[in-house]
């Protein structure tokens, strides 16, 4: 065989080959490449900022409204063995108030302004219908805890 023959026959089988390569990788099926998107915008520009402030400031200022109400309404802890009990209390101005105190089976008689606390009386203890406990009928709390009595007792007698 002749050299020019054998390198014809080379250079027309390496052409076939890549055509046939060519024509076999163009008919299989392509699948797109996932095109990257842009990351989305961070969160923590200046609207969002402004955001977080506002609702941090809402929220301490509700801890701090709520404090206030407790302080302004007399909110106290329900539970006993408290050494001194407020008996009863009364507004007698825009800051003065009259307070009746338990301490030791007396009770004492205070005028409390914004700036001093006087005594104005001392009594020995009573136990009079006037006097306030925590679960009598006149204290909220008492009175709602004997709505329910009467109404678990009514739902009672009507169950099968």
């Amino acid at each position: 065989m002749n050299l020019a023959r054998v390198s014809s026959l080379f250079v027309r089988g390496t052409a076939l080959l890549a055509l046939g390569l060519h024509a076999t990788h163009a008919a299989l099926p392509t699948v797109p490449t996932p095109v990257r998107e842009a990351a989305p915008p961070s969160a923590v520009g200046g609207a969002g900022l402004l955001q977080a402030g506002f609702g941090m400031a809402a929220v301490v200022g509700l801890i701090f409204l709520c404090a206030w109400l407790a302080r302004r309404f007399g909110l106290q802890r329900l539970g006993g063995g408290q050494v001194v009990k407020v008996v009863s209390t009364a507004m007698v101005g825009p800051r003065e108030r009259v307070v009746v105190v338990e301490v030791a089976g007396q009770w004492l008689v205070l005028g409390v302004t914004g700036s001093q606390v006087n005594t104005l009386h001392t009594l020995p203890a009573q136990a009079t219908p006037a006097a306030v406990t925590p679960m009598s009928p006149q204290n909220p709390v008492g009175l709602f805890a004997q709505k329910l009595r009467d109404s678990l007792a009514g739902k009672a007698r009507t169950a099968p």
